[in-house]
């Protein structure tokens, strides 16, 4: 028998370290080559990571949330034949190596009384089967949260079984759509069904922030500790751009389908010629301002895993059409964990909407280093007085937020009363 190093890879050009944001394996399980044994994330990108053989997992680097630096041992594999070690792939450019003090010590997974008081994410996404031997769902790849894991394991479901309905990750809706085909009809609405808790009884679950949702916290905690926000919010007739874009949906063809994203990105775009300081990052500790004259506008979009915000790199240039390809192809690669890295950094401006659920105000936090963002509110059919005649129009709100050490009340009220007439005059937004 023979121990076989597996070393993390150099997975990103000036990428340091990568977290552990998902164990596939645990020690003890026998692996094939080229099974998904962890997720790493670096940024807001996840990697899996695949054995490079087939053996026994005798050691691994860590826990879910644990930071392992490039080039230190991932797991370490016991196989048959002499003693090898897989190194890193080849990169572009090749990663430091790192010093004693970065590298992380390879200790052994936790021991069983350990991981029964474990959070239930680092539960799930360590154990694949639960009666200690090899499953269908460990020959099989399967891609799925450790959410969609943990209330799989629950419920007593190989995910192998489990077919995926778009792409080739198993999510919440898929395990429903199968509990309901299994079960005739009864689809459960929660992972587990409700129970009353009796006075005096609380049973409190710890779940450890780790992977993206760390970041977002991160991020967000940044945001606000460095960036001095002020809101502005004002309201938009989107009568005209409904009845607009409800014409050109019907003659779309193979086009995608026109949401109202489109628009308000074409005018952001737009009025972003007129406003440069809100098009805009801000490097704060050099004291400097970068002002972009092309728009690389960030899209949050929600995630299993949490917020992300993939950018679409010069919206400037694409039309009402684009936009809205744009946007599906770069939702769904995010959702998906596919999005490249470039893909996913370098935006200017953010867009960001809760759609039907968005309320009537919100206080979107600034997307640091930008300086401005921009939330989009619920629409709603309301009465409205228009020269002396009271009409019922659709009316919706733009919520925004803006850094003001760059940019001064009067600034982002112009900007945003910019974006509020190419809205209310559609035609201003095809205009030259």
């Amino acid at each position: 028998m023979a121990r076989v190093p597996f070393r993390l890879p150099d997975i990103g050009e000036g990428i340091a370290e990568a977290e552990i944001v998902a164990w596939h394996v645990k020690i003890g399980d026998m692996v094939e080559e080229d099974q998904p044994v962890a997720d790493m994330m670096t940024d807001k990108a996840t990697v899996e990571m695949a054995a490079p053989v087939s053996g026994k997992v005798v050691e691994v680097a860590g826990a879910v949330g644990d930071q392992i630096a490039i080039g230190s041992t991932l797991v370490v594999f016991e196989t048959e034949g002499g003693e090898t070690e897989v190194a890193p792939a080849p990169a572009a450019q090749q990663a430091p190596t790192p010093t004693p003090a970065q590298q992380d010590t390879v200790r052994p997974a936790p021991v069983e009384g350990r991981a029964a008081s474990a959070p239930p994410e680092a539960r799930a996404s360590t154990s694949l089967s639960t009666n200690g031997g090899e499953s269908g769902s460990t020959s099989k790849k399967v891609l799925a949260s450790p959410a969609v894991r943990q209330r799989a394991k629950e419920l007593g479901v190989d995910l192998a079984d489990v077919h995926p309905s778009a792409g080739d990750r198993v999510k919440h809706s898929d395990l429903d759509a199968f509990l309901k085909y299994q079960g005739g009809g009864s689809t459960p609405s929660a992972s587990r069904p409700a129970a009353t808790v009796a006075a005096g009884e609380d049973e409190i679950e710890e779940i450890k922030v780790a992977g993206l949702r760390r970041r977002i916290a991160e991020n967000m905690a940044e945001a606000k500790r460095r960036i001095p926000h002020f809101a502005y919010v004002d309201e938009v007739d989107v009568t005209a751009v409904e009845a607009l874009r409800a014409a050109m949906n019907e003659t779309r063809g193979e086009r995608p389908k026109l949401t109202m994203l489109p628009f308000l990105i074409k005018a952001i775009s737009k009025a972003a010629r007129d406003f440069p300081m809100v098009n805009a990052r801000f490097d704060d500790e050099a004291g400097v301002v970068q002002r972009h004259s092309a728009v690389h506008l960030g899209m949050a979009t929600q995630t299993d895993a949490g917020l992300s915000v993939p950018v679409i790199r010069d919206a400037q240039a694409y039309d009402v059409w684009g936009l809205a390809g744009e946007i599906v192809r770069l939702a769904d690669a995010t959702r998906r964990g596919k999005a490249k890295r470039e893909e996913l950094s370098g935006s200017t401006i953010t867009l960001t909407s809760l759609g039907a659920l968005g309320g009537i105000v919100s206080t979107p936090v600034i997307n640091r280093p930008e300086v401005a963002i921009v939330g989009v509110n619920k629409m709603v059919e309301r009465p409205v007085v228009i020269d002396g005649r009271i009409e019922v129009r659709k009316m919706m709100n733009l919520s925004s937020s803006f850094d003001h050490r760059v940019v001064d009340g009067m600034d982002a009220a112009k900007f945003i009363q910019a974006v509020r007439k190419l809205i209310e005059v559609p035609a201003l937004l095809f205009a030259d």
